[in-house]
């Protein structure tokens, strides 16, 4: 079958002359609907290259105009200053109930962790804890329970002697979204000269249909000059999404046009969030090469059919 993925002809659409005041670049964002409005929870990098997160709104899910400032900086002082040191990335949004809950990265000098935050409004944000190990990052969180549990998809790294066993997508389950355990291998990066050979990672949110839940996933691949980041999807069993009903063969999206390669990070297309419209269109939000905010749309029907090819 041949998937109809289109990319917004007006693509970047956000970039950092977008933002009310210098930055050096805008990309990897969180995507959710709040009432009558898109939102996008952008990953910003300052002239110095620390990160920030900075909600954007349209109303349309395609026009985005950044808020005035800032909605969550890394902490200088207190409890997440240990963590954060180095700023704050790659958010994600998982709504639960009426609450909007943001799994990030905190960056210092002890290695990657995830942090989360809550917020109802996208007007003021609350940190409620650290919920990793370092080094662990690409951390999605389910919208619904899962047997009574929340559950989340994570992406921890381990160096075992000259082996690495990192890059591997787990899933593990909690009681409060604080405390977490019981985890479980869920798939590793395939072998070979594959488009997801070296390391894989949650990208959105898992989104959920009859068929499974549907999860949009980074995949790297080592070339001659450098990594190259495309996106996959995966199908994952309602029940237990440990187990895997199908995951597609080939990319859904790689990097291609020319915002993908002009950048800080060339040949990148990454996403943090994606949203399933009512007539069955998801709009996947990525950042380009480290620099930019781009847009792309597809059915879910192609992607599950695609999982299931």
């Amino acid at each position: 079958m041949k998937m109809k993925m289109k990319r917004y002809e007006g693509n970047p659409i956000l970039t950092a002359k977008d933002f009310p005041r210098p930055v050096n670049s805008v990309f990897n964002a969180g995507a959710a609907k709040h009432g009558d409005e898109y939102v996008l929870l952008n990953r910003v990098e300052d002239l110095e290259g620390i990160s920030c997160l900075w909600v954007a709104r349209s109303q349309d899910g395609v026009h985005f105009t950044p808020d005035p400032q800032p909605a969550m900086v890394r902490a200088t002082e207190g409890h997440y200053a240990t963590y954060e040191e180095y700023g704050i990335e790659d958010p994600r949004i998982t709504r639960i109930a009426d609450t909007y809950y943001v799994t990030y990265t905190c960056y210092s000098r002890y290695a990657p962790c995830v942090g989360l935050a809550r917020t109802r409004d996208f007007h003021t944000f609350e940190r409620m804890g650290v919920i990793s190990l370092p080094p662990n990052k690409d951390v999605v969180l389910f919208p619904e329970k899962v047997g009574g549990r929340y559950a989340r998809l994570d992406r921890p790294t381990t160096l075992a002697g000259k082996c690495d066993v990192g890059g591997n997508i787990w899933l593990s389950y909690s009681p409060d979204l604080l405390h977490w355990g019981d985890p479980r291998p869920v798939m590793q990066p395939r072998k070979g000269g594959r488009w997801d050979n070296k390391k894989i990672g949650a990208g959105a949110p898992p989104i959920k249909t009859e068929q499974g839940w549907l999860e949009i996933y980074h995949g790297v691949r080592e070339t001659g000059s450098g990594v190259l980041y495309r996106l996959g999807v995966v199908l994952l069993d309602l029940e237990d999404p440990s187990q895997v009903i199908g995951r597609a063969a080939e990319p859904i999206l790689s990097p291609v046009a020319m915002e993908d390669f002009l950048g800080d990070v060339m040949n990148v297309v990454f996403t943090c969030g994606a949203i399933l419209e009512d007539d069955g269109e998801v709009k996947i939000y990525y950042g380009a090469a480290d620099q930019v905010m781009c847009l792309a749309t597809v059915n879910v029907d192609d992607l599950i059919a695609l999982c299931l090819k």
